[in-house]
C-alpha cells in the first residue's frame, strides 16, 4: 500500500464520517495519481456532498495525482465549489471527469475559472500546463459557462481532449468556444454531440478546423449542424489540414446530399485514416447516387465499411418555407429577414459555391 498508485470506488454510497477517514488515508499516499470516485454519493442528502468532496480534495493535494473522475454524481454547483481549489492548485491533473453532475450554468463557471487559475499558476512557475483531457458533459452548461470555459480551453492550449456533448448549448455559446478551443493545437478528440449549432456554429466550427491538425475524432452528432452549416464543414474539410482524421460522427443533422459530395471530395483527397463516418438521421436518401459515391471515395483507401447503416434518414419537405438556420427563434419573437449579420453572409456564400461544386 506504500506505493499506491490508485483507488476505485465506484459505486459506494460514502457519507461524512466516512468521507473523512478515507481523506485522513488518502493524504498519506503521496504516490497517488488515479482516483476514480464516479457514483459515490447514492442515497446521501445534497448538505453531505460538498463536506465529503471538501476532504477529499484537501487530501488529494499531498498526493501527484494526475486523473480525477467524479462523474455520476449529481452534487450541482454546490459541489463544484470544493473542487476549485484543488484543480486550481495541482500541478500534475491530466485528466478531469466530470461527466453528469448538474453543474448547471454557475458550476461550470466555477470549475472553468479553476481551470483558468490553473493555467495562471503554470504560467506563473514557468512550467507547461499538464491539462490533457476535460470530459464534462450532460451538466446543463448551457451559453452562460462558454465565455469562462473558452478561456480556460485557450490557456491551457496542451489540450488533447474536449468531451461537452449534451449540455444545452446554442449556437453563441459554440461560436464562443471555438474562440478558446482554436488556441489548442493538440487537440485529437472533440466531442460536442446533442448541443444546438445549427449553421452559424457550424461555421464558427468550419472556420477553425485548421487549426487542429491532429485531429482523430470529431462528434457532432445531433447538433443540428443544418444544409448550410454541412457545406460549410464538407468545404473546410477539403482543406486538407485534418488528414488524420479517423472518426467523424454528423448524425440526425439535417444535412442534405450537397455536403455528403463534399465530404466525399474531402474523404478521397485527404481522408485516408477515415475508418468511421456516421451520417443516420440526415436529409438525403439512402438510394441516393451521391452515397454511391461516398462510398467509392471510402473505397480508394479500403474502407468502404466505414460508413455507418442509413436507415433513419429524413425526407426534405421542399414545400416548406426556409427557415433562418443560424438562430432558434422563439415563439414570441417574429422573424426579421433584413437583419442579417457578416457570419450569416459568409454561410450563405459558402453554401452557394459548394453547391455548384460536383465531383
Amino acid at each position: 500500500m506504500d506505493q499506491l498508485e490508485m483507488i476505485i470506488f465506484s459505486g459506494n454510497t460514502i457519507g461524512v464520517e466516512a468521507g473523512q477517514a478515507l481523506a485522513a488515508s488518502l493524504s498519506k499516499r503521496t504516490t497517488l495519481k488515479t482516483a476514480i470516485l464516479s457514483d459515490i454519493f447514492t442515497g446521501r442528502l445534497l448538505s453531505e456532498i460538498p463536506c465529503v468532496l471538501k476532504a477529499l480534495c484537501d487530501a488529494l493535494e499531498h498526493t501527484q495525482l494526475t486523473e480525477l473522475d467524479l462523474s455520476d454524481n449529481a452534487f450541482g454547483p454546490a459541489g463544484a465549489e470544493p473542487l476549485v481549489n484543488f484543480i486550481a492548485q495541482s500541478p500534475t491533473l491530466q485528466t478531469l471527469r466530470l461527466n453528469n453532475n448538474g453543474l448547471g450554468i454557475g458550476g461550470g463557471t466555477m470549475i472553468a475559472r479553476a481551470l483558468q487559475a490553473s493555467a495562471d499558476k503554470a504560467r506563473e512557475e514557468n512550467r507547461v500546463s499538464c491539462l490533457r483531457t476535460v470530459i464534462c458533459g450532460r451538466n446543463r452548461l448551457e451559453d452562460g459557462s462558454s465565455q469562462a470555459l473558452a478561456d480556460a480551453f485557450a490557456a491551457h492550449e496542451t489540450l488533447e481532449t474536449v468531451r461537452m456533448p449534451q449540455n444545452g448549448i446554442r449556437s453563441d455559446g459554440v461560436c464562443t468556444l471555438m474562440k478558446g478551443l482554436k488556441h489548442c493545437s493538440k487537440l485529437r478528440h472533440l466531442d460536442l454531440q446533442d448541443n444546438t449549432f445549427t449553421a452559424k456554429g457550424s461555421l464558427a466550427l468550419a472556420q477553425v478546423l485548421a487549426e487542429w491538425p491532429l485531429l482523430e475524432i470529431l462528434n457532432v452528432s445531433d447538433c443540428l449542424l443544418s444544409h448550410k452549416g454541412g457545406l460549410a464543414l464538407a468545404g473546410a474539410l477539403q482543406q486538407g489540414h485534418n488528414s488524420k482524421l479517423t472518426q467523424l460522427h454528423l448524425q440526425y443533422n439535417e444535412i442534405q446530399a450537397g455536403a455528403v459530395e463534399g465530404l466525399a471530395k474531402a474523404i478521397e483527397s485527404h481522408l485516408s485514416q477515415l475508418v468511421v463516418i456516421e451520417l443516420n438521421g440526415n436529409q438525403f436518401d439512402a438510394e441516393d447516387d451521391v452515397v454511391e459515391v461516398l462510398v467509392e471515395a471510402l473505397k480508394v483507401w479500403d474502407h468502404e465499411d466505414a460508413l455507418d447503416e442509413l436507415d433513419d434518414m429524413e425526407e426534405v419537405d421542399s414545400e416548406e418555407e426556409e427557415e433562418e438556420d443560424y438562430q432558434i427563434i422563439d415563439k414570441s419573437e417574429e422573424l426579421e429577414e433584413s437583419t442579417k449579420t457578416s457570419n450569416e453572409k459568409q454561410v450563405d456564400q459558402l453554401a452557394e459555391t459548394l453547391e455548384k461544386t460536383h465531383i
